[in-house]
């Protein structure tokens, strides 16, 4: 295989993935909090100047609410797709979805609130 055209499928597949990304924010209202929730956990980060050890739970949670939220996303539209009539098993898939990324949101909360309450107080 040639570098250059390994080297443009590469960029070319970032592409595709950043396209994905803006999609989500675009049309997923979910999306657009946790993004407004992000900004902001990484702004008081900053503010309160974390210190390396603080920055990588925050990051690990971020990215924990942010996979599971896509994932949840992509498992109701390919649900939707196969059976747009109501399915209890169907059901049953979107909700364990969904559980999925209210177990990563309440983890990441906790999270910031080890880390944020005894700077706060």
């Amino acid at each position: 295989m040639q570098t250059g055209r390994y080297l443009q499928q590469r960029i070319r597949s970032f592409k595709y993935a950043i396209q994905g990304i803006i999609a989500f924010l675009r049309s997923e209202p979910h999306a657009r909090i946790h993004a407004i929730a992000t900004v902001l956990v990484i702004a008081a980060g900053f503010y309160y100047r974390l210190s390396a050890s603080q920055w990588l739970p925050i990051l690990i949670v971020i990215g924990m609410v942010w996979i599971t939220e896509m994932l949840n996303t992509v498992v109701e539209k390919i649900m939707d797709h196969l059976s747009p009539d109501y399915h209890p098993r169907v059901k049953w898939i979107k909700d364990v979805a969904a559980g999925a990324v209210l177990v990563a949101a309440l983890i990441a909360a906790i999270t910031g609130a080890v880390i944020f309450i005894p700077i706060l107080y």
